[in-house]
């Protein structure tokens, strides 16, 4: 594959555990090999649990926390799925905002499987043409999204585009498609990593946190820490995901 994604950040955010590990690991071989980063996000720093289904697989090194991250310097946004994983990550402080970030400034947005959950939560689906797993269609239809039954399915009739596919089947559609959705030009700004957020409203809704909202995701730190399998300095042949 071509460089296309050359010199363009991709954030991958998700739960500290439940990610359907296929799921991450897939798209994100294919930003890499097409030239892009590809940023690990999570709500804690450390390392995150991915799934084989309901079976433990291996656990990934975070780059950055959602309180750290500026969504501004990343240039598309890829949520996986997972049983668990959206479930675990959309009630979390900062993550409706995270995401709402990406299509309020018009970048592109792939999602997968449970992955729009994410997007129920972060109110970003009415209107949108989706699909995905069969058990989300009710949810997203009262959230007021067109739902499909389609392997893989770009929608461009809204602020951003947004693709989508059902399940880790489809992943073979659903990855060419990003990559080449999110080659073209966004339709909003990016800035580079570490540059100051300039909307300040939306940059205290990502990171300020309550106090209930701290304790909450200290509870859900404590609960839902995974052991590590391999070593940190372990990495994925042709990318850079630290297993």
């Amino acid at each position: 594959m071509t460089d296309v994604l050359t010199g363009k950040r991709i954030a991958f955010l998700v739960a500290p555990e439940g990610v359907e590990q296929v799921e991450l690991t897939e798209p994100w071989r294919a930003v890499r090999d097409a030239g892009g980063t590809a940023v690990l996000v999570s709500t804690k720093e450390g390392r995150v649990q991915a799934f084989n289904h309901l079976d433990r697989a291996e656990t990934f090194a975070v780059d950055e926390t959602v309180g750290q991250a500026d969504p501004a310097s990343f240039d598309a946004l890829v949520l996986p799925g997972g049983v668990a994983n959206p479930d675990l990550l959309r009630w979390q402080p900062g993550v409706a905002a995270f995401t709402r970030s990406f299509f309020d400034a018009g970048r592109p947005v792939a999602v997968i499987c449970h992955g729009p959950e994410t997007l129920i939560n972060a109110d970003v689906v009415r209107g949108r043409r989706i699909t995905s797993w069969p058990s989300l269609q009710a949810d997203l239809v009262n959230a007021g999204a067109n739902w499909v039954d389609e392997e893989v399915v770009v929608d461009t009739d809204g602020p951003n585009v947004l693709v989508s596919s059902r399940k880790p089947d489809d992943l073979k559609a659903f990855n060419p498609a990003l990559v080449e959705e999110f080659a073209r030009p966004s339709r909003g700004r990016t800035r580079a990593a570490g540059a100051g957020v300039s909307d300040e409203a939306a940059a205290r809704e990502v990171a300020g946190q309550t106090s209930a909202d701290l304790k909450a995701a200290d509870v859900f730190a404590r609960e839902s820490g995974g052991a590590a399998t391999g070593t940190e300095a372990a990495k994925a042949e042709g990318n850079d995901l630290a297993r």
